[in-house]
């Protein structure tokens, strides 16, 4: 069991940097949906700089920056943020639980984001490579 345990631990760093990566993904097409209707339209393209015009820009800049991992705890800090947001103001208002206000994804995303603002981008980031350069 501990060679299984040595493993796993010494793959940890990487598979950090894999669900950055695939969050950052993820977190990105809301963003690209709200804002440019693309992988499919969007039900109400928004205002421009409405509330959720706001949310679709932190989502395309937050998501490429994570996918990129770039100044990765800064912005994990700031998309955990609008998460917690959007849930209070746009999920929680309509009932008590998330399975029935439709916020699993926004409190899901919230920790995941919060969870990266302390455990740092990974070793596959430009936060990394930024970090090994001589000052």
């Amino acid at each position: 069991m501990d060679r299984l345990t040595d493993t796993l631990s010494r793959a940890a760093p990487v598979i950090l940097s894999l669900l950055r990566i695939v969050v950052g993904l993820l977190f990105l097409q809301h963003g690209l949906v709200k804002l440019f209707g693309f992988p499919m339209a969007s039900p109400t393209p928004p205002a421009m700089f409405s509330q959720i015009w706001f949310a679709g820009a932190i989502e395309i800049v937050g998501g490429i920056l994570l996918v990129l991992g770039l100044f990765t705890r800064p912005v994990a800090f700031l998309v955990s943020g609008e998460m917690a947001f959007a849930y209070f103001i746009g999920h929680h208002p309509r009932a008590i639980y998330p399975i029935q206000n439709g916020g699993n994804l926004a409190i899901l995303y919230c920790f995941v984001f919060f969870y990266l603002v302390f455990a740092g981008a990974g070793p596959l980031s430009l936060d990394a490579l930024r970090g090994r350069r001589p000052a």
